[in-house]
């Protein structure tokens, strides 16, 4: 089997597929590149949306995309870290998939954890729903110079100073990483 950066990569033409192997290697592999077709290229594949359902339900999350060839690229998949942030968008996904009696006990044991330890709670929200929160837009309020520069960004950009505030995991970080944020916008430097 092929791998990139000692992950193998494999090829499953469907979801069923893509859920056996998960189902027999979740404990034993450290993560693989899943090709996955292009839209256009004739090619059949599980696609990433079913790839990430079929991951949630046995602990395990989606990575870094990459290029493959002109019909294919990579997605990666690996076990969910003990720490690992989730996101807003995932938890809806597992409230489905827990509705369908899809979870299985690796994924509920991660669920679990989350819950316990407060990043369930904590979830960030993706690009396209987040919002500025007062702390920032006090502070943004504050300062024009950052405010004027702020409002320059494009969307990716923007998202770049939310994520450092929505991951921060006590207040002081939090307040830490706003005070930052301010300082480099006022030198008119984007947040990557």
């Amino acid at each position: 089997m092929a791998t990139l950066f000692e992950i193998p990569i494999m090829t499953c033409k469907d979801a069923a597929t893509w859920e056996t192997w998960v189902s027999q290697n979740y404990t034993d592999q450290k993560g693989v590149w899943l090709k996955v077709a292009k839209k256009n290229s004739g090619f059949e594949s599980v696609s990433v949306l079913e790839a990430l359902d079929v991951c949630l339900c046995y602990g395990w999350i989606d990575g870094q995309r990459r290029a493959y060839d002109s019909e294919y690229y990579l997605q990666k998949y690996t076990p969910r870290r003990k720490k690992s942030l989730w996101s807003q968008v995932n938890i809806g996904k597992i409230k489905r998939l827990t509705d369908a009696g899809r979870m299985k006990k690796p994924g509920i044991a991660a669920v679990e954890e989350a819950k316990a330890d407060g990043r369930w709670a904590m979830a960030y929200a993706s690009q396209r729903e987040a919002t500025e929160p007062e702390d920032l837009l006090l502070a943004l309020e504050a300062s024009t110079k950052a405010n004027d520069f702020y409002a320059t960004l494009t969307r990716a950009e923007k998202y770049s100073v939310l994520w450092k505030l929505m991951t921060a995991k006590t207040p002081q970080t939090r307040a830490t990483q706003l005070q930052k944020m301010i300082e480099w916008l006022e030198r008119e430097q984007v947040i990557q």
